[in-house]
């Protein structure tokens, strides 16, 4: 039997030591800076521009400001800055579709920011950070399926405050209600939902044809539950806007969503859409949809990756004008 060299032994020992250690340190350096990024990333605010063919023929343009999960505290001065610099836009209509709140002395700072933008036609919702004070918890947890659990057995935020700030203002508060504003030449009639991530949407109480003297009807959520988007689209509003997903807020490469915290399924996490997905312009019983990533992320955990925080003008245009094109069925040109 041949014995084994014991410096050779040694050497080796010593060897794979080296590749292990260096193998774990440049791990650690990896998800460090992975950790960094993510950081960065979730400051990056950025405006998005989407069209969207929804208007009646000959209608002018509508500029649409979509405000989604701002999720603010006091202390965050960039995206206070940055929020104000958005009454630049113009826009015709503001829509906030909840998650504003993520600290009990946030409402004063919120409405200073909005500032102009409070002065604009305005329709607004509320989501759970609204009404719940956020909490620490395992950021992994999100790319888990749903398991229903709420955490509401904590301190309520100043949701009310809020309510006040935005109504006393001019905003409508579409909590479970229907509601209808005139937006430059046009009348837009709107339907919304209390927070369905909570359970809070009552859908009887908006349930009926939209009104079809309406020049643009509208329907807003926080969260994109799909018993939400099946009703406002079964009911006949032309668009639904949504927030509450984040985008997926840790995204893959490309931006790809792994999870969207409700029932709506990634690929539609974020962005403009159909719904249901496989709907075309012009279908009955479809509507489009607009889901915002939102501005925002919880004050314990701000990362994002291949997801940048955002805000949207939706500019809304004419639709195209639906024709007969034989035995083809209809087609639009």
């Amino acid at each position: 039997m041949r014995l084994a060299d014991p410096e050779t032994g040694s050497s080796l020992g010593r060897a794979l030591g080296r590749a292990v250690g260096t193998t774990v340190a440049a791990g650690a350096l990896a998800g460090a800076g992975l950790t960094a990024y993510a950081a960065w990333e979730a400051r990056q605010y950025t405006l998005r521009r989407v069209t969207v063919p929804v208007l009646p023929e000959g209608a002018r343009p509508m500029r649409v400001l979509h405000l989604s999960d701002l999720h603010l505290v006091p202390s965050q001065r960039r995206k206070i800055e940055w929020l104000s610099w958005l009454a630049l836009l113009k826009p015709d209509l503001v829509v906030n579709t909840g998650d504003n709140l993520a600290h009990r002395d946030t409402v004063p700072v919120l409405a200073e920011a909005l500032g102009p933008l409070l002065d604009v036609p305005g329709v607004f919702v509320l989501g759970s950070n609204d009404y719940f004070a956020p909490q620490p918890r395992n950021p992994f947890r999100y790319l888990l399926p749903d398991d229903g659990k709420r955490h509401i057995n904590v301190p309520q935020l100043p949701w009310r405050d809020l309510v006040a700030a935005f109504t006393s203002a001019g905003w409508v508060d579409l909590t479970n209600a229907r509601a209808s504003l005139k937006v430059g030449d046009l009348t837009v009639a709107f339907a919304g939902v209390d927070d369905p991530h909570l359970s809070y949407d009552r859908l009887g109480s908006i349930a009926g044809p939209a009104d079809p003297r309406a020049d643009l009807r509208l329907g807003v959520a926080h969260a994109p539950y799909l018993r939400v988007l099946d009703a406002f689209a079964r009911d006949g509003y032309d668009a639904i806007l949504a927030g509450h997903t984040h985008g997926g807020q840790v995204c893959l490469p490309g931006g790809r969503a792994l999870t969207t915290n409700c029932d709506i399924e990634p690929a539609r996490a974020r962005g403009l859409h159909r719904h249901p997905a496989d709907a075309a312009p012009g279908d009955p019983g479809a509507a489009w949809l607009h889901v915002s990533a939102g501005l925002g992320t919880s004050p314990y955990v701000r990362i994002r990756v291949a997801c940048r925080p955002e805000a949207t003008l939706l500019t809304l245009v004419a639709a195209p004008r639906l024709r007969s094109s034989g035995d083809d069925g209809p087609d639009y040109r």
